[in-house]
Formats: C-alpha cells, sequence, structure tokens
C-alpha cells in the first residue's frame, strides 16, 4: 500500500531567492533586511535561537512571495554565518526529510512501503511521520539543526528544550510498544563533518539522548546541500557522543 504522499516532491524554492544583509531580526517572527537602498521586513520562520546566526550584516536570502492575503511580502530563508549557508526555516525542515525519504536519499530508510507524515503516537506526542516496510512500523522524529559553534560540527539544541527531551522519552516508549523509533537531526548547514549534543546548552536533553541510545532509538544526522534555489539532503555526517 503506497501512501498518498508517495510522489516525487520538488524541494526548490518557488522563486529563486534575493540576496540582502540583515540589520535584525525582533519579536522572534520578523526580521529587517537591507535590500539594496531600502529595508524590508520579513517573516522569520524559526523561533529558537538562532544563536550564532544573527550577526548585523550577515548576508541573508530572502523568498519573495506576492499573495495579497500575506502580511509581510518576504520570507527569510537562509543566513550565512561563519561562511556558511544555513537554512533557518524550521518549517522545512520536515519538507525536506519527506523529499529525502521519497528519494531514498536516507540510506538506513530506503524503500518504504507507506509514508504518512504527522501521526499521533499517544494523546500528547504526534512524531513527524509514521513509515512502514516489510509490515515493520518505524516512527521518525526530525530536529531541525542550525547551531555551529566548533570549526565543521553541528550541535543541537541552540536552547534548553523541554519538548525535545519529551519526544526522545516518546521514542523510547514507542520502541517499548513494538516500533521501531529514528531520529533524525537535519543539519542545514553546509561544510558540516560532525554532529553533536550541545550538552553545556541543556544538559537534561543530553542525558536523555543517552538514555534513548540505550534504549534502541537509532539516530541520524543529516546535512544538506543549500543553494539560493533549494535545500535538499546531501550526506551522512558522524555523531560523536562527548
Amino acid at each position: 500500500f503506497y501512501s498518498f504522499y508517495m510522489y516525487n516532491l520538488n524541494m526548490e524554492f518557488t522563486k529563486s531567492l534575493v540576496k540582502g544583509k540583515l540589520i535584525k531580526r525582533y519579536k522572534r517572527f520578523f526580521a529587517d533586511v537591507k535590500l539594496n537602498k531600502s529595508i524590508v521586513t520579513a517573516h522569520c520562520p524559526n523561533t529558537g535561537s538562532m544563536k550564532g546566526l544573527l550577526e548585523k550584516n550577515n548576508e541573508v536570502y530572502i523568498e519573495e512571495n506576492n499573495d495579497s492575503k500575506r502580511k509581510l511580502k518576504y520570507t527569510l530563508q537562509i543566513i550565512k554565518a561563519q561562511k556558511n549557508l544555513v537554512g533557518v526555516n524550521t518549517h522545512l525542515a520536515n519538507k525536506i526529510v519527506k523529499h529525502g525519504l521519497i528519494n531514498n536519499l536516507i540510506k538506513e530508510l530506503r524503500d518504504n512501503d507507506f509514508i504518512k507524515p504527522e501521526v499521533f503516537f499517544n494523546d500528547n506526542t504526534r512524531f513527524d511521520f509514521l513509515l512502514e516496510k516489510n509490515k515493520k512500523k518505524i516512527f521518525v522524529e526530525v530536529k531541525n539543526v542550525t547551531l555551529n559553534r566548533n570549526l565543521k560540527i553541528a550541535e543541537f539544541p541552540d536552547a534548553i528544550t523541554t519538548r525535545g527531551s519529551k519526544h526522545l522519552i516518546a521514542l523510547i516508549d514507542a520502541i517499548k510498544k513494538g516500533y521501531k523509533s529514528y531520529l533524525i537531526f537535519l543539519v542545514q548547514i553546509e561544510n558540516m563533518e560532525k554532529f553533536k549534543i550541545a550538552k553545556d546548552i541543556d544538559n537534561e536533553y543530553f542525558k536523555n539522548y543517552l538514555l534513548a541510545q540505550k534504549a534502541g532509538v537509532n539516530f541520524l544526522a543529516y546535512s544538506c546541500k543549500i543553494t539560493q534555489k533549494k535545500i535538499q539532503i546531501d550526506k551522512k555526517l558522524k555523531i560523536i557522543n562527548e
């Protein structure tokens, strides 16, 4: 049985992105951007801390949308920080992973019979995907990664995440109920080689990560190829526990 979602998704932006300079991000959802000689306010589709990304005059790429119902004409999609392009739209993370699943770009999760997004596991928890392969059911949770503090190492989280810890505990519970469990750290940062948990930022999350690892949750980190036209899964990164 093939899900309605098995068509070949296209991960291209609807229009080529426009380059500007970041002035500031504020109230979480707004970013002022210098575009040529004018200043525009873009929607910032990332409620996280965006640690290390928000320096004034960082190069940014915004997408134009002429829908008259939208309050803001532009959406912030990419920031260049430490010479690397970083995809900051957290809403794109699941679309990028869905594209990767459908096109078999994630080698551990290839050739699924069924892909269904946004599935409730219990009354309080919804996972990003439910997969089925050879009659085995697999839950997949996705975390968007934008933090890079050390050379070619990406990190998560960039702030304390109680929701993230809740998901780890639920993935352990899913294993006890007979599912396979995966968590994909989607690294929307160019030129990364490794991934690790930022335990100095959220030690509780690190502890729950180790518990989940011991319980059999499968952790994957994949980097993205990022251009002004599209973002898609590129290669697997080594996860280091330190």
